[in-house]
């Protein structure tokens, strides 16, 4: 068994123990939870670690025939794009158990479906087949559904139900694009490296429609403008550390995907160029002005959201590499922004029993290190220079002008509406007097200051040492800008 198989089926094993332990063993059952995510993730920074940054190619390859007929294979790997988010997505399940303490009903279940969930999303970024990553895209729902619906808030069976059905939505329509762009593989195998050679096949106008299908399909998990209606009810009423991975990977995953799927279908990505940079502004300021209007802190985190996939959209609309540069960096930005912010907002709630932004005042008080923490990752969201969300977006923007220019102004005018309502936050929570019933919260006790602060140290270390992230997908990068603008 190869090293990546040991990675992928570490969570697995952990449910399987979980599932053999007695239900009353509460602390047992969280020791065991926490115990495997925190291996899968320091195994994850070894492989980042050994990774050869300068090699396009795909590293640690294993590869085992599934059906020789159908020609999937169990193949899994790793390169640019998938090495940097399999660390995101180990650190921030890491994270999500530790924010699980506030978890004291069904904690069994619970701790499974975490497992099984990790096991999902580790599945899709190590895959190298789309059968494979099909599979693992689908698995990962099923204990989403229960961590919602089980777990989440008073609407929570709306929720779960809603995130469902867009999903598995978006998810015909790529299974749709997969057959036909399978009709065209020269050797009939459903890997991601033979799946390239398509476009050199395929009529212009079925590569056009495939990727319509792969952009509803990605985009209902990115979300972007208009299939985004799921996300701000399945992050009001999940529980925070399940909000944590639904935002900082979860989405991810829709975005990674499209990525590869632009890079597979290069002529249609080139055709559907306007589209996708009309649907990334449009989104960047929709999601920034409905954030501007939420009372509910959460809700404003999830519709910020909705803005910040935008300008990953945007870079990889731009189909050049310091767009593609922007579009990874972002991924990894919000993943930890949006994750600390989660976080955050959810040690609030359980301390106040409110998520109302006006409920609360001068904070900064009471809580001096939340306020630290929080100021700080609502200034990384608004890309303050010194964070990895102002590189992020940098490249991201610089992407969009070598392509067209003055267009960017409206990303600016996104900017400048994250900026509007991460100050007024920042302003409503920390400053004024301090209301009476708010006089006696407790502050981050340890556990909580050690998970807030790797997220916050990563925000700010990437931020102002951007350079090990950047290089670890440059060399795979520069290979996908140009098999989408070959040097003729």
């Amino acid at each position: 068994m190869g090293i990546l198989s040991i990675l992928l089926w570490t969570p697995a094993v952990g449910a399987l123990l979980l599932a053999l332990t007695p239900g009353q063993n509460t602390q047992v059952i969280r020791g065991i939870g926490n115990l495997f995510t925190t291996m899968v993730f320091i195994l994850s920074c070894w492989l980042a670690y050994q990774y050869e940054r300068h090699d396009a190619g795909v590293q640690f390859s294993e590869y085992f025939p599934l059906n020789p007929k159908f020609g999937s294979a169990y193949a899994l790997g790793l390169d640019g794009l998938s090495m940097p988010m399999l660390v995101l997505a180990t650190l921030l399940t890491s994270i999500a158990m530790l924010a699980s303490l506030s978890i004291n009903r069904r904690v069994k279940g619970y701790h499974i479906c975490m497992l099984l969930l990790e096991f999902g999303m580790l599945g899709v970024f190590l895959a190298q087949d789309w059968a494979v990553f099909y599979i693992f895209w689908e698995v990962t729902l099923i204990p989403l559904f229960f961590l919602i619906d089980r777990w989440g808030g008073k609407r929570r069976h709306a929720a779960s139900l809603n995130f469902v059905l867009y999903t598995m939505g978006g998810s015909v329509f790529m299974l749709i694009s997969l057959i036909a762009v399978y009709e065209y593989v020269p050797e009939h195998v459903s890997l991601m490296s033979a799946m390239v050679h398509v476009s050199q096949n395929m009529p212009k106008d079925q590569q056009v429609w495939a990727l319509l299908g792969f952009l509803i399909g990605f985009g209902v998990k990115m979300p972007i403008f208009p299939l985004h209606g799921w996300l701000p009810l399945a992050h009001v009423e999940a529980p925070s550390p399940v909000s944590i991975l639904l935002s900082g990977i979860l989405l991810k995953m829709g975005a990674y995907g499209l990525l590869r799927a632009v890079v597979m279908l290069p002529e249609a990505a080139q055709t559907l160029q306007p589209l996708l940079v009309f649907m990334a502004l449009f989104g960047m300021i929709y999601g920034g002005l409905l954030a501007w209007r939420q009372s509910d802190l959460k809700a404003m985190v999830a519709y910020s959201s909705v803005s910040h996939m935008g300008i990953i959209l945007l870079g990889i609309a731009a189909l050049n590499e310091a767009g593609f540069t922007g579009a990874v960096l972002q991924m990894n930005a919000h993943g930890l922004i949006a994750g600390a912010l989660f976080l955050l907002v959810g040690l609030l709630y359980e301390r106040t029993h409110t998520r109302n932004i006006q409920d609360y005042s001068s904070l900064v008080q009471v809580m001096p290190r939340f306020a630290v923490f929080t100021s700080l990752t609502l200034l990384a969201a608004m890309g303050l220079p010194g964070s990895i969300g102002f590189v992020a977006e940098l490249h991201a923007l610089i992407g969009g002008f070598e392509r067209w220019g003055s267009l960017m102004v409206f990303f600016s005018l996104s900017m400048l509406i994250s900026a509007a309502y991460a100050i007024r936050t920042i302003g409503m929570l920390f400053t004024g007097p301090v209301k009476p019933h708010m006089q006696q919260i407790e502050d981050l006790r340890p556990s909580e200051l050690i998970a807030a602060g790797i997220l916050v140290a990563g925000i700010v270390v990437f931020g102002l040492l951007p350079a090990p992230l950047i290089e670890l997908s440059t060399a795979t990068l520069f290979q996908m800008n140009s098999v989408i603008n070959p040097v003729h």
